[in-house]
């Protein structure tokens, strides 16, 4: 008898354990995130609303990172987050690429300037999407690569101006492989063939991280964190030799816990290892489901669990593994390491939140 792929949906004997929580065990700082169009409709909807929500669910800090999709969007989540409560919320600027085709050799230094402007107005970090060292071109049309000197002017002024600047380039290694019976995330990439980089025609993935590697060692005035485990959450010996050659470099794990999951024992080891180098975020809006999964991974020994609320997980057919942190350790990376980045005020924090522990069910 054959079946499809699609129809396998094998449901575990295992008889274990399992760990049912309802968020983090201590307030937290989202420090990935989105409000839309990324992170479902919270853009939709009335402002205290959100904050309600956070607040309900142990979230003390929401970082959004979606002010450089636009200068309209940018204001437009000032006025209506950051004024409303200025605590608990903080928005990204970002580079307008398509601009360079107009601008010339004049759109780094003018790219400079707009971030300068971003700040004035209120955005408190850069936020680069992957489209830098995959589709961005110059004036010439010639794909820029993401160490390319030509752009120090942005990432000077950002450290200048105490941006730490969040930069996402590449992808998971797989979107880079041939779509075939090897790919471990076939099913994904058959459902989106558009995040499928093959080289040619676009770089390889080794040439982009070792670009961004370049990077953060060119710039040590400007802190840098590496979306989603530095963009190589598969190899985490490369992002740990990275991150003690770069003081100026911090990450965040965000969307990532499918892969730092299937390796309980290498993740572990790593995240005590560079604790105090880690940002909590979960790159799924305000979403009580991921914050509940993540601390479910975070924090319980629990085994061969789904890293997602699908059926059958969508980013490859396997399951993940708790890692049973330290209270120290996760203390640092769901709260300390962003206060002490962000300049937040634990005072501030520890009155408006003073309970820990309460999330468990």
């Amino acid at each position: 008898m054959s079946i499809a792929l699609n129809d396998f949906q094998p449901k575990p004997s295992l008889v274990r354990p399992e760990t049912h929580l309802a968020g983090p065990s201590m307030p937290f700082v989202d420090a990935h995130n989105h409000l839309g169009p990324f992170g479902g409709d919270w853009d939709q909807r009335p402002p205290q609303e959100l904050f309600d929500h956070l607040r309900a669910h142990g979230c003390v800090h929401y970082v959004d990172l979606d002010g450089g999709w636009g200068e309209d969007i940018l204001d437009d989540r000032l006025r209506r987050y950051k004024q409303l409560e200025p605590e608990s919320y903080r928005v990204f600027g970002g580079v307008n690429w398509a601009l360079w085709a107009d601008e010339g050799n004049a759109f780094p230094q003018k790219a400079a300037a707009r971030l300068r402007d971003q700040a004035a107005r209120g955005a408190e970090g850069l936020k680069i999407w992957k489209p830098f060292g995959l589709t961005v071109r110059d004036q010439h049309g010639a794909l820029v690569a993401v160490d390319d000197e030509r752009l120090d002017p942005i990432w000077a002024t950002a450290g200048e101006l105490g941006l730490p600047t969040l930069v996402h380039v590449a992808d998971p290694v797989a979107f880079f492989s041939p779509i075939d019976g090897t790919n471990e995330r076939y099913e994904e990439l058959q459902t989106h063939p558009d995040w499928a980089f093959p080289s040619p025609p676009f770089p390889t993935f080794g040439s982009i991280l070792e670009g961004f590697a370049n990077l953060v060692r060119r710039h040590r005035g400007t802190t840098f964190i590496g979306a989603h485990v530095a963009c190589y959450a598969e190899n985490l010996a490369w992002v740990s030799s990275l991150l003690d050659e770069c003081p100026n470099l911090m990450i965040d794990f965000s969307a990532r816990i499918a892969e730092l999951g299937r390796v309980p024992y290498s993740a572990r080891e790593f995240l005590l290892r560079n604790h105090q180098r880690v940002l909590f975020g979960t790159d799924a809006g305000p979403d009580a489901e991921a914050w509940a999964l993540y601390a479910r991974f975070l924090e319980t020994r629990d085994e061969y669990f789904n890293y997602s609320t699908e059926s059958v997980p969508p980013q490859g057919r396997w399951m993940i593994y708790g890692l049973h942190l330290p209270q120290d350790v996760l203390k640092a990376i769901y709260h300390d390491n962003a206060a002490r980045l962000f300049g937040l005020e634990a005072a501030e924090t520890d009155r408006r939140h003073p309970q820990t522990n309460s999330n468990h069910k």
